[in-house]
Order: structure tokens, then sequence, then C-alpha cells
């Protein structure tokens, strides 16, 4: 570590660190999902699901993987290209009745993280307009903001290092 942080800071570093871990571990070991959640409340969950569901993050997953799988098999096999497709189209055609399955998953998250009140204001924001509206233009917007971020993070580390260049240059220290 640099010379910016004092001995104390790098003790006080590693017990967060430390302390961050072992809460990990712990949540590891008692899974989130165990915990039971009142049927009206999960209910309630998997509504706000469905009213945001717009990315279609569960078959966009499957035909990925099931791209991924054709280009690891035929690469290596070119020759079952035909058999491998036919395969893939099958397993993805298993799949496709599974989406619940992924969703109500979901629907337990937001569950064990909101009270039925908060999941009832959140699904009636859902279901009006600009709740329709917010819902469907997410998946554009998620796009633009990580543009933005991008972007961001591009001119924040060039900026960053000629400031820094610069205060070392002031301090003497040519890079």
């Amino acid at each position: 570590m640099g010379n910016w942080m004092t001995n104390d800071m790098m003790r006080g570093a590693k017990a967060v660190i430390a302390a961050v871990m072992a809460a990990g571990l712990i949540g590891l070991s008692v899974p989130a999902m165990a915990q039971e959640v009142p049927p009206e409340q999960l209910a309630l969950a998997r509504k706000y699901i469905d009213l945001t569901d717009r990315a279609s993050v569960y078959e966009v997953s499957v035909v990925e993987t099931g791209i991924e799988t054709m280009k690891q098999i035929v690469t290596q096999n070119p020759e079952i290209l035909p058999q491998t497709d036919a395969a893939i189209t099958k397993i993805i055609q298993e799949y496709s009745g599974r989406k619940g399955e992924l969703l109500d998953q979901f629907a337990r998250v937001y569950a064990m993280r909101f009270s039925m009140e908060e999941l009832q204001a959140i699904v009636s924001f859902y279901e009006s307009p600009t709740g329709q509206k917010l819902a469907q233009a997410n998946t554009e917007l998620n796009t633009d903001l990580q543009r933005v971020m991008q972007v961001f993070n591009n001119n924040l580390k060039r900026e960053f290092f000629a400031k820094v260049r610069a205060e070392l240059r002031a301090g003497g220290i040519e890079l």
C-alpha cells in the first residue's frame, strides 16, 4: 500500500475487509432463499416482477447459453453442426416453459426485502401509466446509463491521473 495510508488506516481497512468476508461467508451458510415469506407477500412481489419483466432476462440467458454451447461443441466437432443445432433447439424448447421458476426466485428476493405495504406501493406505481412507461423504458435507460458511466470512468481515470501527476510535478517529481 502507498504512503497515503497510515498503519492504523491499513489495519482498519484489513479489519473491514475481514468483517465483510466473514459476513459474506455467514450469509452463504444461511441462504436468504431458505427464509419463509408469507404467500401473499410473495404473490405481491411476483406481481411486481411480472409488471416490470421487459428485458426478457430468462429468454436471453437461455439463448446465449445455447449459442455458447454451440460454439464450444462445433468448434471441436464441425461435422456435427446439424445434430448439435437440433439438440440445442430441443433443449431451448424444454427451458421455455421454466421461466416462472426464475421469476419466482426473483419475487422471493423482493418479498424478503420489502414489506407488504412497500410492495403494494411499488405494484401500485408500476400499474400506473407512469410506472408502465418506466418499466418499458428501463432496458434502454440502463443501456444509456451504462454508456454515460463508461464515459465518466474513462474521463475520470485520465483526469485523476493527470492531477496526481501535476501534484507530483509540483512536489518536484517528474514521471
